[in-house]
């Protein structure tokens, strides 16, 4: 019970490295990040380089997901760019993977102690958030010895064995479990991690391990969906679209996961090694093959997933995103973005209403329009339910617009425009 109260800790601890290193990025350069992903979208293969970079900075696809989702909801990225960032991203966690199973035991106290001082002695500076940084690696550098070393002593256990000897023949089967491996451990780099452990113990076939490695994957793409089910449709197509690549990927392999198991057997180092190199080269030639896909996948993903028919364009913020609270200064440049945008809006009614005050009446239902389109924004956007002014969980709520979000809903001056000019 206790080692396998070890290994659970041990995945914790690499999911709780992985949010601190992916937040204290996003403190720093948030809006950074922002601005390579929206000027990638130009070319696919600046896309797709650039989801490889910003994975190996946050350290998890699944926040390069959020990310890029939260953006196609907001408008700012298209579909089909946004889903070969998402391809990116598969490869930089592929590639990562492969990086930290390197025996890097030294690097982990020093990251650690070095981030500790950062941390401390500069909270409130860049120097600071890249100490914390410094620490996530660190965690998740220990958290995956932590994992190999708990895992060990489980599959010496004879009914563990008996468990995964079952594992023989059904692929799909396989697939299925190492899918369940990635949603449980919140992580596949874990899940592929424990695969490799297991395998190098000769629990597992590695054709076994091949199924695993391929079902993380999917499981990976499930948490995707898991973590942007709350978004509204143009953010929900990315995961859907990222899932679907990865379920095309999946059909075409795990038919002939025998053959390249044998084919793997016959190459030089250990098995453990061989399924960690299976998964980087797995992903990139993945990855590779479905860049010119994107683009009837993104139509795909569209006539699936439709805009719901009753939600109103005009009152949907282009530029907030309430995901963005973690990182203060990425909400904090979203609100300006929104008050830029809403202040043109207002400078377009002050032109309409000196040309209705001129004689030009034509123009006074488009100001009503606008002046109820602006304050329905902000009052239905002026409060972020859930939230208190800390960004905790509480009965208040943070008003990224600024004003009172206590006196109900403002009808605008819009009534006194339709008392004037009605």
């Amino acid at each position: 019970m206790l080692t396998l109260l070890n290994l659970l800790s041990a995945i914790a601890m690499l999911v709780w490295g992985t949010h601190i290193v992916r937040t204290g990025i996003m403190r720093v350069y948030g809006a950074n990040l922002r601005q390579v992903l929206s000027s990638s979208i130009e070319k696919k293969p600046l896309a797709f380089v650039a989801g490889i970079g910003v994975t190996a900075l946050v350290q998890s696809s699944n926040a390069t997901a959020l990310l890029v989702s939260s953006f196609v909801a907001q408008g700012l990225v298209g579909l089909g760019p946004a889903l070969v960032i998402m391809l990116g991203a598969d490869v930089g966690t592929a590639i990562m993977a492969r990086v930290l199973t390197f025996n890097l035991s030294w690097l982990s106290p020093l990251l650690i102690f070095v981030g500790v001082i950062l941390f401390l002695s500069r909270k409130q500076t860049r120097v600071g958030q890249m100490g914390r940084v410094a620490i996530g690696l660190g965690l998740i550098v220990l958290a995956l010895e932590l994992i190999v070393a708990a895992a060990t002593p489980i599959t010496q256990g004879y009914g563990v064995k008996v468990i995964f000897s079952s594992l023989t023949g059904d692929v799909m089967l396989d697939a299925l479990i190492g899918a369940l491996f990635a949603i449980i451990s919140y992580s596949s780099l874990a899940a592929v991690l424990l695969t490799a452990t297991l395998t190098a113990s000769g629990v597992i076939s590695l054709q076994v391990a091949l199924c695993l490695v391929i079902g993380a994957n999917l499981g990976s793409g499930l948490l995707v969906m898991l973590n942007t089910s709350g978004q509204n449709a143009a953010g929900r197509r990315v995961a859907l679209g990222s899932l679907l690549f990865k379920l095309l990927g999946s059909a075409l392999v795990l038919p002939f996961v025998s053959l390249i198991a044998h084919g793997i057997e016959r190459l030089p180092g250990n098995t453990e090694e061989l399924v960690i190199y299976f998964h980087m080269f797995y992903n990139l030639v993945r990855c590779l093959l479905q860049v010119p896909l994107s683009g009837p996948m993104a139509r795909l993903c569209e006539t699936w997933i439709v805009d719901a028919p009753t939600e109103d364009p005009r009152l949907r913020p282009r530029h907030l995103d309430v995901s963005a609270l973690d990182t203060p200064s990425l909400a904090l440049a979203n609100a300006a973005r929104e008050t830029l945008r809403m202040g043109d809006v207002i400078e377009h009614m002050m032109v309409l209403h000196h040309e209705v005050l001129h004689g030009k009446r034509i123009q006074a239902k488009e100001v009503r329009r606008l002046d109820d389109d602006v304050h329905g924004v902000v009052h239905r956007h002026q409060t972020l339910p859930g939230t208190n002014p800390e960004g905790r969980p509480g009965r208040g709520g943070f008003a990224p617009l600024g004003g009172d979000h206590r006196n109900g809903p403002q009808p605008g001056a819009g009534w006194r425009y339709h008392r004037t000019y009605g």
